[in-house]
This record gives structure tokens, sequence and C-alpha cells, in this order.
């Protein structure tokens, strides 16, 4: 499951770093990815519907498995 979310991700982040960001892939737990913003996409305010958007629709699209994408903050991980 991991590689296949990594595959994705990887598709995405040319798009994150573009703009100074990336994404990092947190763990796989019941049907939930969690996922960590770096550098400039942990502050930005559009993270919200870069994550709902673009990321999770991504990942939800190519692997059924995955019922939902959350954030997770660095006190967190």
């Amino acid at each position: 499951m991991e590689e296949k979310i990594e595959i994705i991700l990887d598709k995405l982040r040319p798009f994150l770093m573009n703009d100074g960001g990336n994404i990092e892939f947190v763990k796989y737990e019941d049907g939930i990815c969690y996922l960590k913003f770096l550098g400039h996409c942990a502050t930005c305010p559009m993270m919200l519907v870069t994550l709902n958007d673009s990321i999770k629709e991504a990942l939800i699209n190519e692997i059924p498995e995955i019922v939902d994408v959350k954030l997770v903050s660095e006190s967190e991980n």
C-alpha cells in the first residue's frame, strides 16, 4: 500500500516543489492515508484546497482502499 501511495505522491510532488513545498507520507491505517505538508505548503493558506482538490482526489481515485486523506501536524508525527 505504501508503495502505491508513494507512486501517486511522486506524480504530484513536482507541482508542490514548484511553489517551494512538498508532501510526506506518514502512514496508512484503517483506510486513511496520513500526510504532512512540508516547506511553503505547510503554511500556505491554500493547503486544504490543494489537499482536497488534488491530492485526496488523486489518491482515492487511484487506490480504492483509501477512504480518506488527513493531514498531520509536526506534533502528531
